[in-house]
């Protein structure tokens, strides 16, 4: 009976349903099918957990790395059709943007302070201001920046070409002549740094480039051709809207040494260009500018139909600019 009775304890543990009626023989039987059921249904689960490598595509850390990339999509899915909206877990207070003028040096804030923000300045009041605005320690430049209501994409709206001023820019340009012997007498007479043929050519195939501007006459253009890639990007290429290819370099020469600039607009429709130095008169300054702007509008394009010129700023090399009246 001890035996049987510890044989039905067995069998309660294992769930069946078996009472003193049951024979120690079926108790017996019975609980060995039970066992032998639970030891299958345990080697089924073992079996089907996946064998794990221990580097590649099968290892634990591959697999997990898929579930999260896996996770991510689901997500980003989940984001575009609009199931779900993203959460900000940004915290804390947003940073603190200063402003261009915070961030200048002390002694831009100090002359930026003879600035009325709002005012819209005649030339002859910018040229009068600009020299109180420079910050540099050297005497730096008026420059003059022009935005313009044109598509530089368009060819007929890639405003370009050139300008005498009167004044000079103060600086004093290097000039090279590309021409036949018998000009060399005259271009060196009018002014000209460097003249040549064959030695200017030895000196380009040797990549040697010590001159500001290039001028040449239009039977010797073709040589120059194969420089192109050298001289372009300088803006040292001549043109025959700078007038740089020229019959009479003697001229062209006279007109460089004299101050004669060359003004293109940029990318955005920019004009950049240097009208003298800080240190000439406002009345020498003045007539620069009108010089300019009056070339300028001059070359509008029958094209542009809205707003010719935007907005025209006059600055020192290093300070703040002036916003000058466009009449």
């Amino acid at each position: 009976m001890a035996k049987k009775s510890e044989l039905l304890e067995q069998a309660a543990k294992l769930n069946l349903e078996l009472t003193e009626k049951n024979t120690i023989a079926e108790i017996e039987a019975a609980i060995e099918d039970a066992e032998k059921t639970a030891s299958e249904v345990s080697d089924e689960e073992q079996s089907e957990e996946p064998k794990l490598a221990k580097a590649g595509k099968r290892s634990a850390k591959a697999i997990k790395e898929a579930e999260a990339k896996a996770e991510k999509e689901e997500h980003k899915e989940k984001l575009a059709s609009g199931e779900i909206q993203e959460e900000n877990t940004k915290r804390g207070p947003k940073p603190v943007t200063r402003s261009k003028l915070e961030r200048r040096s002390k002694k831009y804030k100090e002359v930026y302070k003879l600035i009325e923000v709002d005012k819209t300045y005649t030339v002859s009041e910018a040229v009068e201001l600009l020299p109180k605005l420079n910050i540099a320690k050297f005497e730096g430049s008026a420059e003059l920046h022009i935005k313009l209501g044109v598509d530089p994409k368009h060819a007929d709206q890639n405003i370009r070409g050139t300008v005498i001023l009167p004044h000079g820019t103060g600086k004093t340009k290097t000039v090279a002549v590309f021409a036949p012997a018998d000009m060399h007498k005259a271009a060196k007479d009018a002014g000209a740094d460097i003249v040549g043929e064959e030695t200017l050519l030895e000196q380009l195939d040797k990549e040697i480039v010590n001159f500001e501007v290039l001028i040449s006459t239009p039977q010797l253009m073709a040589k120059l051709s194969k420089y192109a890639r050298l001289l372009g990007p300088k803006g040292l290429m001549p043109n025959p809207k700078t007038g740089t290819v020229a019959v009479d370099v003697a001229k062209a020469v006279s007109e460089a040494k004299a101050g004669k600039v060359e003004y293109r607009v940029d990318k955005q429709g920019i004009i950049h260009l240097g009208v003298g130095k800080l240190n000439f008169k406002a009345s020498q300054l003045a007539e620069n500018i009108d010089i300019v702007l009056r070339a300028i509008r001059e070359a509008k394009p029958a094209s542009v139909k809205g707003e010719y010129i935007q907005n025209i700023t006059l600055a020192p090399t290093m300070g703040p600019g002036l916003k000058v009246d466009k009449v």
